[in-house]
């Protein structure tokens, strides 16, 4: 284990999006936390390019996970992989190494399952909207009026905008056109497989599940930190934006919360809205926390936390912000989990949960439009 306060040898398995623009700049920034010592990616031109920003040396570039994780060298590891990370998470977890895994930690139960006995290094999945400082001061302001049980209701609404309308300002490459087209179509139907055991054939099933696993479960981890768990679905709809539109509809879920409350969520897919923005709002007898999110790729861009109570016969609206970034706070928050064995927000039981409500709200989805429903989640 590395002692408290050394720096992690980290790997970096995936070198898409969510890594050029966030994990790598910020492992980088916290280099007295970091060293990155290797890296793995599919597309050769995109390993070398990033592997020369961050000096990584070439023999510890690697054209796969598997065999960087083989090679050993580190001391954690970084799994921004798309698709499920079951396979990788256990691999890593097998050789000792703590992994900090973006979402989704799984398609399935059963993969999340046997993550439970793959080893004894802790895993923590990449939720970092939990450790945004605006989301830690609503849940102390919260634990001052009774914690879960003083929530009445929660109200999400996610504005979605398009991936290239909140990525503009990055100004990326072009995606790569060297990924091995053979390796890149057994990939997808290794997810394709884990999609069929998860939530069965049906179509629309399957596109509203990748919605909750890849989106809507930021949400969830929300719901989960300031009300507890488990929820229950009781409605869940989704509509197109137009006959012609995109192929992912918006979503709306709502149900019951663990002490009694309701929530309701409604991720709007809206490629042509100018800004992605995200607001969760709880509401309490005295008043209400009201959340509002950035697009998560604009680092230290804050996050609001207005807080609403009552003053004198009149109404008093607080606010705060924070420019520390929630990504970095994650990160943080990974190296004391490795150095000094401090417990994740979401580890592998909170990440299987997660799994758990998404293949709930997919069966009622079932039982709502008469749509076949199979896998783990018809059960």
């Amino acid at each position: 284990m590395t002692e408290a306060g050394k720096r992690i040898r980290i790997a970096v398995a995936g070198l898409g999006v969510i890594a050029r623009t966030v994990h790598l700049p910020l492992l980088r920034r916290r280099a007295d936390l970091f060293d990155i010592v290797a890296l793995s990616d599919l597309s050769p031109s995109r390993l070398a390019e990033l592997g020369t920003r961050y000096g990584v040396e070439p023999a510890r570039r690697y054209p796969d996970a598997t065999t960087m994780l083989a090679a050993g060298g580190c001391d954690a590891v970084l799994l921004a992989t798309s698709g499920s990370h079951g396979n990788l998470a256990a691999a890593a977890l097998g050789r000792g190494l703590p992994a900090l895994c973006e979402k989704p930690l799984a398609y399935t139960l059963a993969e999340a399952d046997r993550l439970t006995g793959s080893g004894t290094a802790p895993l923590m999945v990449g939720y970092m909207k939990q450790y945004d400082p605006a989301v830690a001061e609503a849940a102390r302001l919260l634990d001052e009026i009774g914690g879960p049980a003083a929530v009445h209701a929660v109200e999400v609404t996610v504005l979605h905008a398009a991936g290239d309308q909140q990525l503009a300002f990055a100004n990326l490459p072009p995606a790569p056109r060297d990924v091995p087209a053979a390796e890149l179509a057994r990939l997808r139907e290794a997810d394709e497989r884990l999609l069929d055991a998860a939530v069965g054939g049906d179509a629309a099933a399957r596109t509203l599940y990748q919605i909750l696993i890849n989106s809507v479960s930021h949400d969830l981890s929300l719901l989960r930190l300031f009300t507890g768990a488990p929820v229950t679905v009781d409605h869940v709809a989704t509509w197109p934006l137009a006959p012609d539109g995109p192929a992912e509809p918006s979503v709306e879920i709502s149900g019951r919360l663990p002490h009694g409350g309701r929530y309701g969520i409604r991720w709007l897919n809206l490629p042509d809205c100018p800004a992605y923005r995200e607001t969760v709002t709880l509401h309490h007898a005295r008043g209400a926390l009201e959340l509002v999110f950035p697009s998560p790729y604009l680092l230290n861009a804050p996050t609001t936390l207005t807080a609403v109570d009552r003053h004198g016969d009149g109404e008093r609206r607080t606010e705060f912000r924070s420019v520390t970034e929630a990504f970095e706070q994650e990160l943080v928050a990974f190296h004391a989990m490795v150095t000094e064995g401090a417990r994740p927000l979401t580890g592998i039981a909170e990440g299987a949960a997660d799994l758990r409500t998404s293949q709930q709200v997919v069966r009622r989805y079932g039982e709502l439009t008469g749509a076949a429903i199979g896998g783990e989640a018809a059960s």
